[in-house]
C-alpha cells in the first residue's frame, strides 16, 4: 500500500481502506477545522510527534465501545456510588487537552498532543464539534477526557487522571450521556487493555466505516454540552452494568 501526500483541498482524503498495514494513510496537509472534520467523517485521524509531519491514520482493526456494552467493575461501581467527583462537560476544554498532553506515558517521555494539535482541537471546540468531560475534586481538576462528536459517533482522543478513578468517572458519565442521546458508538482508535476492560471491542475497518456512515446520517449535537445534575440515572447505569463486569481486572488509569 502507498502512503499519500496531502495537498490542495482540505476535504480531499484518499479512501481509508488504502491505509498501509500499520494504518498509516497520508502525510501532510494541515489541521484546519474543515480538514479535521473531513478526516473524522472518513474514519481518519491525525497522530504524530513533535518534529514529524502531520500523519493521518485509519487502523485495522479499530477499537470501539458501544454505549450499551459498557462494563463497570464492582470495585469501580462502589467508588462511583460515593460520588467522589463533580463531573462536568465543556467547562475546561483547553485545560483538559493540556493535561492530557502533560500526562506521563508508559511508553516514555514526550507526547503526540503537540502545540499545533492543542490549537487545532481548541478551534474545533469553539466551532462546537470537540468536547471535554471534567472530573473535579475539591475544586481541582482531577481527571478528564476529550474528543470529537459527529452524527451519532463520538471519537475519543485522550484521557488523563491526577486522582485515582477520576478519568474513569468522566468516561462513565460520558457513556451515559451518549447513550441517553442515542449515540451508536465511541471510536477508541487504538487498542488498550484499559478500554477493553470497559467493554471496548475490536472491529474490522470495513465494519467500522459502514457503521460510521450510518452514524453520520444523524444530525450532529453541536455547541457546548452540559450534564444534568447527577441523580438516579447515574445510579441506574451503575446498577445495570456492574454485575456483568465481575471478572474485570483493574488495568490502571490512562
Amino acid at each position: 500500500m502507498s502512503v499519500f501526500f496531502l495537498d490542495g483541498a482540505a476535504e480531499a482524503f484518499p479512501p481509508a481502506r488504502l491505509a498501509d498495514a500499520n494504518g498509516l494513510l497520508a502525510v501532510g496537509g494541515d489541521l484546519c477545522v474543515e480538514r479535521l472534520l473531513a478526516a473524522y467523517r472518513a474514519g481518519i485521524f491525525p497522530w504524530y510527534a513533535e518534529g514529524d509531519p502531520i500523519l493521518w491514520w485509519s487502523p485495522d482493526p479499530r477499537l470501539v465501545l458501544f454505549p450499551g456494552d459498557l462494563r463497570i467493575s464492582r470495585r469501580l461501581g462502589r467508588v462511583l456510588r460515593k460520588k467522589p467527583f463533580q463531573v462536568t462537560m465543556d467547562a475546561a476544554f483547553e485545560q483538559v487537552v493540556r493535561a492530557c498532553a502533560a500526562a506521563p506515558r508508559r511508553s516514555g517521555p514526550g507526547t503526540w498532543i503537540v502545540d499545533e494539535m492543542i490549537d487545532a482541537y481548541c478551534r474545533l471546540h469553539r466551532a462546537g464539534y470537540a468536547h471535554s468531560v471534567e472530573a473535579w475534586q475539591e475544586g481541582e481538576l482531577a481527571g478528564g477526557l476529550y474528543g470529537v462528536s459527529l452524527g451519532r459517533c463520538f471519537f475519543g482522543e485522550s484521557m488523563f487522571t491526577r486522582t485515582s478513578n477520576a478519568s474513569k468517572a468522566a468516561l462513565v458519565r460520558l457513556v451515559q450521556f451518549l447513550s441517553d442521546r442515542g449515540f451508536d458508538m465511541i471510536d477508541c482508535q487504538m487498542t488498550t487493555a484499559h478500554l477493553v476492560g470497559f467493554g471496548a471491542v475490536e472491529i474490522s475497518r470495513k465494519l467500522f466505516l459502514k457503521r460510521l456512515a450510518a452514524a453520520l446520517m444523524a444530525p450532529t449535537l453541536t455547541g457546548n454540552w452540559r450534564l444534568e445534575t447527577v441523580g438516579p440515572g447515574f445510579h441506574n447505569v451503575l446498577a445495570s452494568r456492574t454485575d456483568r463486569a465481575a471478572t474485570y481486572s483493574h488495568q490502571g488509569e490512562i
